[in-house]
């Protein structure tokens, strides 16, 4: 937890929702951006492109691309991006088990009187 611990910068981006997204698409298959950006619904492209830059230069993803015409590139998971396929597979499981109780909460705290 130290602000000196260089984890902290891998934990950031694991921790940041569309990496987890994006883990968890490429999870299934390799990927033309595209499809990825229909998959993970609601990512702008720019931020896909940012994201997936993010995760090529962490080793997490792999940028294929093909000589050919037009141009086609695809992304796909490395051997070091397969292994967060699992945890963040947990905590997507999770976050789809536990969605209403997580629901009720937030709505029990909004209907609180406001201090």
């Amino acid at each position: 937890m130290l602000a000196t611990c260089p984890s902290r910068t891998s934990l950031a981006r694991i921790a940041n929702k569309w990496t987890a997204m994006i883990v968890i698409a490429l999870s299934e298959r390799r990927m033309r951006f595209g499809e990825l950006r229909t998959r993970v619904a609601g990512i702008s492209g720019k931020v896909l492109t940012d994201t997936l830059r993010d995760l090529e230069r962490d080793g997490i993803v792999t940028r294929i691309a093909f000589a050919e015409m037009p141009p086609r590139v695809e992304y796909e998971l490395t051997a070091l991006g397969r292994t967060l396929s699992e945890p963040l597979g947990a905590l997507g499981l999770w976050a789809e088990q536990y969605f209403d109780q997580v629901q009720q909460a937030r709505d029990a705290f909004d209907a609180r009187p406001t201090p």
